[in-house]
């Protein structure tokens, strides 16, 4: 029998010890592919799920600092307009002053064109005055400083008086008119 052996070819003994390794290690090589495979896409799963993540989060920073760059331009127009109202106020009665008084028709002109002025400004800017003169009392757009006997029964919870001008900014009410009541 040994003398077979010697017989056999060296290199097809070579051929075959190598496909004897080869068909021992071909399962393992399989196995180790299809678990870096799957790692793989384990991988590129996780990355493709952080990635949206990241995008809808910097999406919503984006829309959440546009939001409150928008507020605060809307609020600092809203604070300088509700300062401007007590100006507004003076000249208003400043006009009504000059009127019951002796005045020059150019202090009453220069007065009036002032208070226009100022007037128009804060209108462009969005500025409404809340009219309820006359009308039913609503808690929601006014403020009772007093109450009063109606003298015809048609006026009970009506407005009978503005005592201080209200103000709209948008819709929004940056000052309730005081007014009085009707009982």
């Amino acid at each position: 029998m040994k003398h077979n052996k010697k017989n056999i070819d060296p290199e097809e003994e070579i051929k075959e010890k190598v496909e004897e390794q080869a068909a021992e290690q071909e399962p393992a090589a399989e196995e180790a592919a299809a678990e870096a495979l799957a790692t793989a896409r384990q991988q590129a799963a996780e990355a493709q799920d952080k990635y949206l993540r990241l995008a809808a989060e910097f999406d919503n920073f984006r829309r959440r600092t546009a939001k409150e760059k928008l507020d605060l331009v809307k609020s600092a127009g809203e604070d300088i307009l509700k300062g401007m109202l007590p100006v507004l106020d003076d000249c208003e009665r400043a006009i009504r002053q000059l009127e019951q008084t002796e005045a020059s028709t150019f202090e009453k002109e220069g007065t009036a064109l002032i208070y226009n002025k100022l007037l128009s400004y804060m209108k462009s800017c969005g500025l409404e005055e809340v009219d309820v003169a006359g009308k039913e009392f609503d808690p929601d757009f006014a403020e009772a400083v007093a109450q009063l006997p109606a003298q015809d029964p048609a006026q009970k919870g009506k407005v009978l008086e503005v005592i201080q001008k209200g103000y709209t900014l948008g819709g929004k009410v940056i000052r309730f008119p005081k007014v009085v009541v009707g009982l």
